[in-house]
């Protein structure tokens, strides 16, 4: 089933202000439970994350900032 164009936008949105503080509150959270890891041990720990929560959402951001495709074009 693929998404409209509005529908992909306003999915991003949600995406954004709801996944992202969840995002940030789970990689924290995990980082506590290591007793003080090394600098190293938190950048592979964020950035795996980070891969992990936006392979799955990567259809819905793709071509979001560019215009909607389907709009009547103006007359020139």
């Amino acid at each position: 089933m693929a998404l409209s164009y509005k529908a992909r936008k306003r999915w991003s949105l949600v995406i954004l202000l709801v996944g992202v503080p969840i995002y940030i509150v789970s990689a924290i959270s995990i980082i506590a439970m290591f007793d003080r890891p090394s600098i190293l041990v938190e950048l592979i720990v964020y950035v795996t994350l980070g891969i992990v929560w936006a392979l799955p959402f990567k259809f819905i951001f793709k071509g979001i900032g560019q215009a909607d495709p389907n709009a009547p074009h103006p007359e020139d």
